[in-house]
């Protein structure tokens, strides 16, 4: 599959995929200079991240594989193209009892929308709407650490510790915020954030939310998040039954 064509499973919002991936072509590279001003576990991460002179661009497309829990875990393949404050579609296959269930989540021009399917024919969920919505704005604050590049989408202000750094994003007219912690080399350790949701069927609120990270590598240039894990709880006692996500990313293209 080529960088510029959209996945099958994404085949119905194909128009809003290429929407994502028509951003306009970088034209400014990265100094550090460019972050200079900003909290210092910004910094650290942003300047161990990205290399100086590599260009800003708006998009990162991602390819991944892992398991997701749907009652039990089941491995999944996935693309994704993420542009930071802006939208993303999540595109993916996983397998349940050895058939295949395809679908993508998305957040676009201020939709949330989660919609999949057994075989192409049999709906396994399809679900928007508002909650769905606010709750995939919280999902593409948290996913800054997967494009890095687009850092200057966000306020970067102190947080908890001197390594941990909050990144604060006006989406669709909600604020919201993730906090990143920081290694000693600049590699980020794990994000966390009350995101919108209902987690195990609770009422719709802000619950805590979050990954770890576990390895880093680079792509395309860049020093990512390699595998980590991620769920509801996170940083509770609840945050092994909230677990539901584990993914490697495998490839990187900048858009």
């Amino acid at each position: 599959m080529t960088a510029n064509q959209v996945p099958g499973e994404a085949r119905q919002v194909s128009g809003a995929w290429r929407q994502l991936l028509a951003r306009p072509a970088p034209t400014e590279t990265f100094a550090p200079e460019l972050v200079a001003q900003l909290p210092e576990p910004a910094r650290r991460w942003l300047t161990h991240a990205i290399p100086t002179g590599t260009p800003l661009s708006s998009s990162v497309q991602l390819t991944m594989r892992g398991e997701i829990r749907l009652g039990v875990w089941r491995r999944f393949s996935a693309r994704q193209i993420l542009v930071p404050g802006v939208g993303y579609i999540w595109a993916a296959t996983a397998w349940v009892a050895g058939l295949p269930v395809r679908g993508f989540d998305r957040f676009t021009t201020g939709t949330g929308e989660m919609r999949w399917r057994m075989l192409g024919l049999f709906p396994v969920v399809t679900a928007g709407g508002v909650d769905v919505a606010r709750s995939a704005a919280g999902r593409l604050a948290s996913e800054i650490v997967l494009a890095p590049i687009g850092f200057r989408t966000a306020v970067w202000t102190a947080g908890r510790s001197a390594d941990h750094v909050i990144g604060t994003w006006q989406i669709d007219g909600e604020a919201e915020s993730a906090e990143l912690c920081i290694g000693p080399r600049g590699e980020v350790q794990s994000v966390s954030l009350w995101r919108w949701g209902n987690p195990g069927g609770a009422p719709f609120g802000r619950y805590p939310f979050g990954c770890t990270v576990h390895s880093e590598q680079e792509y395309a240039g860049l020093t990512l998040p390699a595998t980590f894990t991620a769920g509801w709880g996170w940083g509770t006692a609840r945050q092994d039954e909230g677990e539901f996500f584990r993914a490697r990313i495998t490839a990187v293209v900048l858009g």
